[in-house]
């Protein structure tokens, strides 16, 4: 019975794997880096009656969902916006409580993501955090910065213009000359460095502006709309977003006769 039992595990299992492999082929042409605007956590939560936070909490559950899927599909960069330097203009009760949620999340995942091979990295400014969350983020950084399964950014207390501002300060502080400046040069003064641009960016909630996010590395980025808020973005709306992806022609200006 024992053998019976484990064969029939065995053949659920192959079901389920078959399954996943018929509903997600793999992709031909899957995007190296994807960008994530996660936006609509506030307006999921007001249609179900509850809090901006819980929206935001719930926003956080899904991230762990759309990690996996970034493995499985193939993306080997994810950088998620999750704190503007706009957001700062909020009521002070929900900037509170994004700050703890950022710490928490911390707390609770941090362990288990390196022990998964992904490298955590923070694109913006950290003076304006707590001592505490500045801490915990710079050992969060340093404790990962080896694995290479996944590059996750957080862009957290990030916009894209005062990106730009502080990497011009930081090449007038080095002495850069201007007929030394070039568009390589002025690229790893930003945050993200050496790291290849996104190749795909990503709106939940149907919005089509870019928000500051990324506005000098996603010149040449393809993006994807979608009326899903983040909450409810799922590894199937992820797999069509790549796929959609996958079929574009990207010129980068030029033309293909």
């Amino acid at each position: 019975m024992v053998g019976v039992a484990k064969s029939m595990v065995g053949v659920i299992t192959n079901h389920r794997e078959s399954t996943e492999e018929n509903k997600f082929p793999p992709l031909p042409n899957p995007p190296y880096h994807v960008g994530i605007i996660m936006d609509g956590n506030g307006r999921w939560a007001q249609e179900r009656g509850k809090s901006r936070l819980e929206g935001h909490h719930a926003g956080t559950e899904n991230l762990r969902r759309i990690l996996e899927a970034s493995v499985e599909f193939g993306v080997k960069m994810l950088t998620i916006y999750a704190f503007s330097t706009e957001n700062w203009k909020r009521a002070p009760l929900e900037v509170r409580g994004l700050m703890q949620i950022l710490e928490n999340v911390i707390d609770r995942e941090l362990q288990e993501l390196h022990k998964n091979g992904v490298r955590l990295r923070h694109l913006g400014k950290l003076e304006r955090l707590n001592p505490g969350i500045r801490k915990k983020v710079i050992h969060a950084v340093d404790l990962t910065k080896d694995n290479d399964r996944l590059i996750l950014n957080v862009a957290f207390n990030y916009g894209g213009r005062d990106e730009i501002v502080q990497a011009v300060k930081h090449l007038m502080l080095d002495q850069v000359s201007p007929e030394e400046i070039t568009e390589e040069l002025l690229s790893r003064y930003m945050y993200t460095g050496t790291s290849p641009d996104p190749d795909l960016i990503i709106r939940t909630s149907g919005e089509f502006r870019t928000s500051n996010f990324l506005i000098w590395q996603a010149a040449y980025a393809e993006y994807y709309i979608t009326p899903t808020y983040w909450p409810d973005f799922g590894k199937e709306e992820y797999y069509k977003a790549l796929y959609e992806f996958s079929k574009r022609e990207r010129r980068y200006g030029g033309r293909n006769e």
